[in-house]
């Protein structure tokens, strides 16, 4: 009994990876243990393991890798990032012989947020990416890896964001936050009335609904706000009529910090959201790969363009779906 209560924690794994456990023939026989919840006998092992534990596998492998990458940019990203007056040009301040051009809109700054116990040197591959295809207004924000409360954090962000629009002359920005600053950000968006300054908000691999890995990281008060049920979550599932943002989530079908999986997807009724399932890689890999980058860039370019910028009306745009938020797929191994 000792036995079945120490591999509690780990059964939701187990679930997700091995769900014909039982039926392991020549190598395990667990016929004779108690039913364990979450851990059923089905049929074709042998067949799950030829396609899920190679696609596992191969994720496991890149995330490895990213891991020993981004442990050596990691100091590279402690300090914050220096900030630069960038202001757009004024009419009539181009050169007598440049030939007249129809004016533009610049798209909003970009503004990226980190997860858990990391900072802005995740996204160098990603700030690459959307620099090419004409994204040049980007900035990260680095909160303290002790910062213990998500709602501290959201007010932090808001103050950025703030200065961010005052310096620029942007009057919004665009988000991509991942795992926890995806939390952040929708809850500066939702609770602190961020939609007015958020035009479109990007996370990948946050716990929308919260996740229920590693018990033990119960601890700091932070990973308990994470958690499905917690003050911080429920706040988020409250009512949210009128919200401006947009929502746009990636999420992972092999990512091992969700549980359930489906947590990493925005499902409110209020909220204007995209699901993207991305299928052959993990959490680490979501902002550092080129598939999802592309992904991203799709999202930002193609940010409701019926909305109006800044407005208040809280009206969806034309033809945009209500309730049950769209789910689209991105297969990148």
């Amino acid at each position: 009994m000792k036995v079945t209560r120490a591999l509690q924690p780990f059964l939701p794994l187990c679930q997700r990876l091995l769900p014909d456990l039982r039926t392991l023939p020549g190598i395990l026989n667990l016929s004779s243990l108690p039913n364990l919840p979450g851990l059923p006998g089905l049929p074709g092992l042998p067949a799950r393991l030829a396609g899920l534990s190679l696609a596992l596998l191969k994720a496991t492998a890149l995330d490895l890798a990213i891991l020993a990458g981004h442990m050596l940019l990691y100091p590279s990203g402690i300090a914050q990032e220096r900030r630069a007056a960038v202001r757009p040009a004024l009419p009539g301040t181009a050169g007598a012989e440049d030939p007249p051009q129809l004016p533009t809109q610049a798209p909003p700054p970009v503004v990226l947020l980190h997860g858990f116990i990391d900072n802005r040197s995740v996204f160098v591959l990603l700030r690459r990416s959307l620099a090419q295809h004409g994204r040049h207004r980007m900035e990260s924000l680095n909160y303290s890896p002790l910062t213990c409360d998500i709602r501290t954090a959201a007010e932090l962000l808001g103050r950025h964001i703030e200065e961010i629009c005052e310096r620029t002359g942007s009057p919004q920005v665009d988000v991509v936050g991942h795992s926890l600053g995806g939390l952040i950000a929708r809850y500066y968006v939702q609770r602190l009335g961020g939609d007015g300054r958020v035009r479109i908000l990007v996370t990948l691999g946050t716990p929308h609904s919260g996740t229920r890995v590693a018990p033990l990281a119960n601890a700091h008060p932070i990973v308990r706000q994470m958690r499905p049920g917690s003050e911080v979550i429920e706040e988020l599932s409250r009512p949210a009529p009128g919200c401006r943002t947009q929502f746009v989530s990636f999420w992972s079908d092999l990512d091992h910090l969700m549980d359930p999986l489906e947590s990493a997807c925005v499902d409110h009724p209020d909220l204007l959201a995209q699901n993207v399932r991305v299928t052959g890689i993990g959490h680490l890999a979501l902002p550092v790969h080129p598939a999802v980058a592309t992904g991203i860039r799709q999202a930002l370019d193609t940010a409701c363009p019926d909305a109006p910028s800044g407005t208040r009306t809280g009206a969806r745009p034309a033809g945009a779906r209500t309730g049950a938020p769209r789910t689209d797929g991105l297969t990148v191994a």
